[in-house]
């Protein structure tokens, strides 16, 4: 269930070991959120992603679907934009100092001396986790604003194990570590890469191809096709499927997109089903009968949802940076991506077009406000910030991505355990995989190793525990760089067995 970079790759790892498969998708296109859409001709990525890894066999996977011409490696740049001036992101303390100026600088680093004498007694928050590292005139410039409109709710209520899968092995000493040994660690810390490879066409390229070699391969990949049951059928699972036919998401027809007849239910058999569909639908789909605290654990689950206005604009328009982080107070924007800086191959001649993010959740006023009102909203915000002339947009399209993050809120361990030790329990047989089939805000590489063990767990009898991937502080870069492995600043999990049940 789901045809994102999870579900793919776990329908081509069951593929490859001549274990029949179907894939069922909601969606009328496959990628999930590393989807690319296409309209008018233009393409553009959903929230940016970046094809860097140090999983050797998520590597060798991408290098299998396309070759070196269609994969090529790209420079990471990107910047934070604050009061009108651009800082290096990752920081650089040298020109963050510079920027902030002299009185400024010496306050930061007084505020950074003072939490490393007394650091905050509280660093289960985010908040208190930034401010640890960086002292809290920095967390307020920038850590604070950014992080805020993320996720919609003050910092100080976020969990901090979102920054540290995130920020990881960055702190303000390090930065000026890094200043005094230029290229010494980069790589060893996550946020710190320089390069890193992308899809000629954008991200959906990968798994377009993902989907082709899987049908050549006697594998169906349904697309528009939703799951709303789940239940058992003797020894197997019984999964009713609802085919939605060819209505699309925002009236656009996504490639490589054969899609089921409309209204048509069916039920399939199957001995295991994984899935990447979120993980609170998964626990509605098996009905009634599920224990009251389980329901609740599932309804307690949040999540963030994602608006991308993108805005075709004269090439002069355009910069060096991936994507520039807005933390300036005075806009909701959150983001903006220059695709022309990902891929020559997703702008035209003369033309870029900058990406506009915004972080939303459904059903707020943004996220209802009709197409042709969010992009006047997003153009008047790109010139308030001087990013683009007053009549300098030429036409924009909007994209709304639901359920795009999952929300690391004070409940959502917890939740998130009790719904594991239930599937473990009564659906052993279900194995859910990938960002929101885990509720975890994994990077794509790392939802696809979710996958690719899971496979091995099922057809090989292996027993790795998934649920360690990427979160276990033993595969926390710094951890890592200091084994002899050494890091790239990604580093992944060495699979650990667990017992047999």
């Amino acid at each position: 269930m789901g045809a994102g970079p999870a579900g793919l790759t776990a329908a081509y790892e069951l593929a490859r070991r001549g274990r029949p498969c179907e894939v069922f998708e909601a969606d009328p296109v496959v990628g999930g959120i590393s989807r690319t859409e296409e309209r008018d001709g233009w393409r553009f990525d959903i929230g940016g992603h970046r094809f860097f890894t140090k999983v050797p066999r998520v590597r060798e996977f991408w290098h299998e679907l396309l070759d070196e011409r269609d994969f090529p490696l790209r420079p990471r740049m990107s910047r934070i934009h604050y009061r009108g001036r651009f800082y290096d992101y990752p920081l650089k303390a040298s020109n963050a100092l510079a920027n902030l100026g002299p009185v400024e600088s010496v306050r930061c680093v007084g505020s950074y001396l003072r939490a490393r004498i007394r650091p905050p007694a509280d660093q289960s928050t985010f908040e208190g986790w930034v401010t640890a590292r960086f002292g809290r005139r920095l967390y307020g410039i920038f850590f604070k604003t950014y992080t805020e409109k993320v996720w919609g709710v003050p910092a100080a209520s976020i969990q901090a194990d979102w920054a540290a899968q995130r920020i990881r092995d960055l702190s303000l000493g390090r930065a000026v570590a890094n200043a005094l040994t230029p290229g010494r660690r980069r790589k060893e810390i996550t946020s710190l890469i320089e390069e890193f490879h992308y899809p000629r066409l954008g991200p959906g390229m990968m798994w377009e191809a993902c989907a082709d070699r899987l049908r050549e391969s006697g594998c169906a990949v349904h697309l528009g096709a939703r799951v709303e049951r789940i239940r058992r059928h003797g020894d197997r699972l019984a999964v009713t499927v609802r085919s939605e036919g060819p209505a699309e998401r925002d009236g656009s027809p996504g490639p490589h997109a054969a899609r089921e007849p409309a209204d048509v239910v069916r039920e399939v058999y199957c001995d295991d089903l994984i899935s990447s569909m979120p993980l609170g639908a998964l626990i509605r789909a098996f009905g009634p009968d599920v224990p009251d605290v389980v329901s609740e654990a599932a309804a307690g689950l949040r999540y963030r949802d994602f608006l991308t206005v993108a805005l075709v604009v004269p090439e002069r328009f355009s910069f060096p940076d991936n994507w520039i982080y807005i933390h300036s107070p005075e806009v909701r924007l959150g983001r903006v991506q220059n695709y022309g800086s990902w891929s020559a191959d997703l702008v035209r001649a003369g033309r870029t077009c900058l990406g506009l993010e915004y972080f939303v959740t459904e059903g707020d006023d943004l996220w209802r406000m009709v197409d042709d009102d969010l992009v006047a909203f997003g153009t008047r915000e790109l010139e308030r910030l001087g990013l683009v002339a007053s009549g300098a947009v030429e036409r924009g399209y909007v994209v709304r991505m639901p359920k795009a993050y999952p929300v690391y809120d004070a409940g959502h361990a917890h939740n998130v355990e009790v719904l594991r030790k239930y599937l473990d329990v009564e659906w052993p047989r279900v194995h859910p995989v990938g960002r929101n089939g885990m509720h975890r805000y994994n990077n794509q590489d790392h939802s696809m190793l979710t996958a690719m063990l899971t496979v091995e767990n099922i057809a090989e009898k292996a027993r790795h525990d998934v649920w360690k991937v990427n979160v276990d502080a033993d595969y926390h870069e710094e951890s890592a760089a200091r084994g002899p492995r050494g890091g790239t600043g990604r580093d992944a999990p060495v699979p650990r067995e667990v017992p047999a049940r």
